[in-house]
């Protein structure tokens, strides 16, 4: 197979959704304890306390549509506690929230399911996902037009995001990357997707693959499990013939399953976890579904299920 030339590091193109000006850094500053979760991804109320996250007027007792995240689902029975642990961390950012949980496939509560739950009341579709592919694009708004008892809206996917080049360079940091490698000729990252299709898809990887190239200042070659090139251990292969042997993978994957472990494989002693419940995701997950409000805002609901994909 041919190996594809390595991606450099340069400037991208500068965001669209008026959240350039995010930090780039996300500092932790949530607790690490979690606290239980029932099947059906929603808990009960425990302590809470007011968060600048919270909008003025869900503080004031304007009731806000319940934010609906979606995952994929997985075989991986980590793959569920994962993104349970994800979802606390959201509502702990923003108390009084009526979060939930929906999986496209292989875990309860399926989609469908959560939505029936909430008959007559608002929900805001979050995707768990990193770009838009077809789930994104088919998927979600057939299951939320075959919910007609609640009125939805789709947010964007979470990549590309600066919130998600923090959670790769946090979990990139836990795995071994030192500062010492920023700039280095020696060291690279892979960034291991589960790949697609989809062309827009692959240009949403592309493009964290180039903001997390500038944060890290070395190559950064995205790389998939599935459906396209190259793959994981042929970029590997392709840095090292370049002189970069110090090369991590930073796993594109939000929760553990077979592509995330199979990537991970390829280079076992510098592979980054996935990212999970990062404090960085928990603000993305709550940023995406507040662009979904205001994206919507002053626009007529009809009778039956709005679909509404924010831009990204």
């Amino acid at each position: 197979m041919t190996e594809q030339p390595l991606e450099q590091p340069h400037r991208s193109p500068p965001m669209t959704d008026g959240t350039a000006h995010l930090p780039t850094r996300v500092t932790d500053r949530l607790g690490t304890q979690l606290s239980p979760v029932p099947r059906n991804g929603t808990r009960s109320p425990m302590h809470r306390t007011r968060h600048p996250d919270r909008p003025a007027e869900e503080r004031r007792g304007a009731s806000a549509p319940a934010l609906v995240a979606v995952a994929h689902g997985s075989r991986d029975p980590e793959a569920p506690r994962t993104v349970l642990a994800l979802l606390d961390r959201v509502r702990d950012l923003r108390p009084g929230l009526d979060v939930r949980l929906g999986h496209i496939e292989l875990n309860a509560p399926l989609l469908p399911d959560t939505l029936d739950g909430l008959r007559g009341a608002d929900a805001v579709l979050v995707p768990l996902l990193l770009g838009h592919g077809h789930h994104v694009k088919h998927d979600l708004p057939a299951t939320a037009a075959a919910a007609p008892g609640v009125r939805t809206r789709i947010a964007a996917p979470l990549g590309p995001h600066p919130l998600l080049v923090e959670a790769l360079y946090g979990r990139l940091v836990e795995a071994g990357w030192d500062p010492a490698d920023q700039g280095g000729r020696r060291a690279a990252v892979v960034l291991a997707a589960a790949g697609s299709r989809d062309p827009d898809s692959a240009r949403d990887t592309r493009h964290t693959a180039r903001l997390l190239a500038e944060r890290l200042g070395v190559p950064v070659v995205p790389a998939y499990a599935s459906a396209a090139t190259p793959t994981v251990p042929a970029a590997l292969r392709a840095l090292a013939a370049r002189g970069r042997h110090r090369t991590f993978v930073a796993s594109y994957f939000t929760a553990p399953g077979r592509f995330a472990s199979a990537c991970a494989d390829a280079v076992p002693h510098r592979a980054a976890a996935p990212l999970g419940a990062h404090p960085a995701m928990a603000r993305l997950v709550l940023h995406r579904y507040d662009q979904a409000r205001a994206a919507s805002e002053g626009a007529r609901a009809p009778a039956d299920a709005v679909s509404l994909l924010a831009s990204a």
